[in-house]
């Protein structure tokens, strides 16, 4: 099975998403989330198969987050226009983004990871 793993290389978490992954053995697919972001259709097939809300997505603690204001906009925006703004810029999304087609996780917590993708 391989992965599809989105994330930025010099992104901490990411390194030890990535790290955590090799060591189970796990082949992933690595796209700089930067250079090749998700576009619009295939966060949606992501959001989708996550089960998390969309808010999730969303890189809160990145400059461009806080740039652009989106704090209030996140909570009042429809899903299309999230989805449109999270597609507008791979900073934006919450990193990385992990899945086999079906399942996905946004960021990297062990437990979680554990139980997805063990």
């Amino acid at each position: 099975m391989s992965l599809t793993f989105y994330s930025y290389p010099k992104c901490g978490t990411c390194k030890k998403a990535k790290k955590w992954l090799e060591d189970q053995g796990l082949s992933i697919d690595e796209i700089h989330i930067v250079e090749n972001p998700p576009s619009k259709m295939e966060l949606k097939s992501l959001y989708e198969k996550s089960g998390l809300p969309l808010k999730k997505f969303f890189n809160t603690s990145g400059k461009k987050y806080r740039e652009l204001g989106l704090k209030e906009k996140v909570n009042s925006a429809s899903d299309d226009e999230l989805l449109e703004i999270l597609s507008s810029d791979g900073m934006l999304i919450k990193r990385p983004v992990t899945t086999d087609g079906s399942k996905v996780t946004v960021g990297f917590k062990e437990e979680t990871f554990e139980e997805t993708w063990k």
